[in-house]
């Protein structure tokens, strides 16, 4: 049986939501961003009105409104992003139980066993969120998850759009390259060096050829073109398991030198590490992703042999990753670190014969007893000498005003 797969996109989410509660600035340009003061004064999501504009999510706040004076900014509020996120799936989940959600604005929805006409079903959703929710999704529809979001990204706004094993050459062969999920810019660069401008150039790009540019990725890439995507959708409930627990910022400046970066490392990974201890985890896999100030970024993570969720550990690893694999062509606009592969932290620690166990449970001892002072007063009440360094870089809390992230395609 052909498979039947929607994948629904909140139009414009952060923005709709605000402009939903704000009647008043409904027919203006809105942007959410962040506090230009603290430099966290980038765009993340605009309106229809701000789009006009040529506004793009990612840009300064100010080079937004050198582009539109009028833009009415407003800080976001992610506690009713994740809300209305809720709402959503509780609709979704009344078609199916395979809902994949994909960050806090997309999700795929798998309704093959239903054997229903999947554009009529999308047409239905589509109304119902308007109607309850009052937002609006734009929906697409195919036999597998890759073009079924590229169809959501087709025809927006409150649209629905089909792509069919038929008709996906003349609808999605022509699109820009990077519009395929997982072709990031870099990726794209390099493709058009070798003038694969297109999906359908990438699509008719023999496999071995695009292994041998990007290793075995590039049989990934070569699938998706041509449609040969068949990762399931996972049911609702696998979703709630955390896989990762990270944390982003913006810099108040940008980062010119280790020094610099040694600070916001220990800010977040300080964040990273009071959430792993809350909920109860540890982890064993550390992820940094670094971004330029030209907005070039990448990413990098390393495998510990045991398990951690102790700030100071957390802080060196990350720093060790960037220290090899960053050589400061341009400064440093934003960073993130991540860890995952989590295990409870009631599993039991392997201790050694040469003490390293022993050292590990007094350094979390350590770490427990600095998170309740700063329960009780506050984050800065305690801090590491290298903070005190710049007070500027280091008053930022990550923790509060976390950044959320899409999770992982697969």
């Amino acid at each position: 049986m052909e498979r039947t797969i929607l994948h629904s996109d909140c139009n414009s989410f952060y923005a709709s939501v605000e402009c939903l509660h704000r009647p008043e600035i409904r027919d203006r340009p809105v942007a959410v961003g962040g506090d230009v003061e603290q430099r966290h004064g980038i765009i993340l999501a605009k309106n229809d009105h701000a789009k006009r504009y040529g506004i793009k999510t990612g840009e300064a706040l100010w080079q937004a409104r050198q582009k539109c004076p009028d833009l009415v900014i407003v800080p976001p509020r992610f506690e009713d992003y994740k809300r209305f996120s809720r709402l959503c799936h509780q609709i979704y989940l009344d078609y199916s139980d395979r809902v994949e959600p994909y960050g806090l604005d997309e999700c795929w929805i798998e309704v093959t066993a239903k054997g229903v006409n999947g554009v009529q079903l999308a047409q239905e959703i589509r109304c119902r969120i308007k109607e309850e929710l009052g937002i609006t999704v734009s929906i697409g529809v195919s036999y597998n998850k890759i073009f079924a979001k590229l169809g959501s990204d087709y025809k927006k706004p409150d649209a629905v759009t089909e792509i069919r094993r038929d008709n996906f050459k003349e609808l999605v062969w022509p699109l820009p390259v990077g519009d395929l999920l997982y072709v990031g810019r870099a990726t794209q660069r390099k493709l058009e060096s070798y003038c694969k401008h297109t999906i359908g150039d990438l699509a008719g790009t023999p496999e071995k050829t695009l292994k041998g540019w990007f290793g075995k990725w590039g049989s990934v890439l070569h699938a998706f073109a041509n449609g040969f995507d068949s990762t399931p959708v996972a049911r609702y409930e696998d979703h709630e398991d955390v896989k990762s627990i990270g944390n982003s910022t913006t810099t108040p400046r940008d980062l010119e030198n280790k020094e610099d970066v040694k600070i916001i490392m220990y800010v977040l990974a300080d964040s990273v590490a009071r959430r792993l201890r809350e909920q109860g985890f540890k982890g064993r896999t550390v992820s940094i992703a670094v971004r330029d100030n030209q907005l070039s970024s990448f990413t990098r993570q390393h495998t510990l042999s045991r398990y951690t969720n102790i700030t100071a550990e957390i802080a060196q690893i990350g720093m060790d990753l960037f220290e090899r694999h960053y050589y400061w062509q341009k400064p440093i606009r934003s960073l993130g670190i991540s860890i995952s592969d989590l295990v409870s932290d009631s599993a039991p620690l392997q201790l050694d014969l040469f003490g390293s166990g022993q050292e590990q449970l007094r350094r979390e001892r350590l770490d427990t007893t600095v998170d309740g002072l700063k329960r009780r007063f506050g984050t800065n009440a305690v801090r590491p000498a290298v903070l005190l360094q710049d007070p500027e870089l280091s008053g930022c809390d990550p923790k509060r005003d976390h950044t959320i992230h899409p999770v992982g395609y697969f």
